[in-house]
């Protein structure tokens, strides 16, 4: 009796094993199908099986990371499968950020003409005052300082003259290299500033359109100026009071630390972190806020395009106890003036 107990007991295993075993083939045929799509899609390829293969291994690893994050209740934000997906987050930080952190950053003195303000609005979004261009995509190229300096320097021109022009990051990628700036191999948004200032102005994007890659300076575009500045300043640093007082009258180049997993695959909600203050990306910030439930956010327009984030945009948690705020957004500030 005991002997075919045993053996029941055998086939029981056994067969709970095959039931395991088909669960987790029906998974992986799932996921596969998953990736089928998110292939199409994109418009993905890959040279040959062996990378097809170590491509879905990682989209699988990040599927199942932002799956078990966002069954982990309790969140202010979600992340989601995005066109960064077959990447790994090394893979992605090298490609999409690009900001030189540097302790020693050009100044134009230590003016902060926002300084003695003492009411600023409640909310701010540039967008709805006609002040921010479409999401733009940096692609395959570490120049986020050029989209971020771009950002800032189309908001100052519309707010002077009342119109929103396109202006070309290819510009500053190429031509802006006598310096910390070397286009798809970073830079910093105010040494962009104080080249369009010698330059006596940039180009529009129709001009001098986008390419992604680092070109030789086209001189006949770069004369033609659509725009100019006259000067940039910096924020006081790791103030966040200072940044609303500046964001408040215009969009404000930042730098971020953006090497989180999580930060590659937001999707939604109120961004908290994790993150540190190794800054590593170049953005802009275009507004602030305050959510329903009463939680206080940056508004913040990226260079990755529409999929990424709220389409293209992330709000990042504002008033947090470190003074450098998340992710050191009041660390190191900017923006042009006119």
């Amino acid at each position: 009796m005991e002997k075919q107990l045993r053996g029941v007991f055998f086939f029981l295993v056994l067969g709970l094993l095959a039931t395991l075993a088909g669960a987790r083939q029906l998974q992986e045929l799932s996921l596969k199908e998953r990736h089928e799509q998110w292939m199409s899609l994109y418009g993905r390829t890959y040279k040959d099986e062996a990378e097809r293969s170590r491509r879905f291994e990682i989209f699988k690893n990040n599927f199942e990371f932002i799956e078990s994050f966002n069954r982990d209740g309790g969140k202010s934000y979600r992340l989601g499968i995005n066109e960064f997906s077959d990447m790994t987050n090394e893979e992605f930080r090298a490609a999409r950020n690009g900001y030189k952190n540097s302790p020693s950053r050009l100044s134009m003195g230590t003016s902060f003409k926002y300084e003695n303000v003492t009411a600023v609005p409640s909310g701010m979004d540039w967008r709805k005052k006609g002040a921010v261009t479409p999401i733009k995509d940096q692609q395959q190229c570490g120049c986020c300082w050029a989209f971020s300096a771009v950002a800032a320097m189309e908001g100052i021109t519309q707010l002077t003259i009342g119109k929103l022009i396109s202006l070309s990051e290819q510009e500053l990628v190429d031509c802006d290299v006598n310096g910390e700036d070397q286009g798809c191999e970073g830079g910093l948004m105010d040494d962009a500033f104080q080249f369009i200032i010698n330059n006596r102005g940039l180009t529009t994007e129709t001009n001098y359109p986008y390419e992604g890659v680092d070109g030789t300076c086209k001189r006949n575009k770069e004369a033609s100026h659509a725009a100019s500045i006259k000067g940039f300043e910096d924020v006081p640093a790791n103030s966040e009071a200072a940044l609303l007082k500046a964001a408040a009258h215009q969009p404000i180049s930042v730098a971020i630390d953006a090497s989180s997993s999580e930060f590659m695959s937001y999707t939604g909600g109120i961004f908290a972190g994790p993150c540190g203050t190794d800054l590593d990306h170049g953005v802009t910030v275009v507004g602030y806020g305050t959510a329903a439930d009463g939680t206080k956010y940056w508004l913040v327009k990226n260079s990755w395009g529409k999929s990424w984030g709220e389409s293209g945009y992330i709000r990042m948690k504002r008033d947090v106890t470190a003074a450098e705020g998340l992710c050191g957004i009041a660390m190191q500030a900017s923006y042009p003036t006119t």
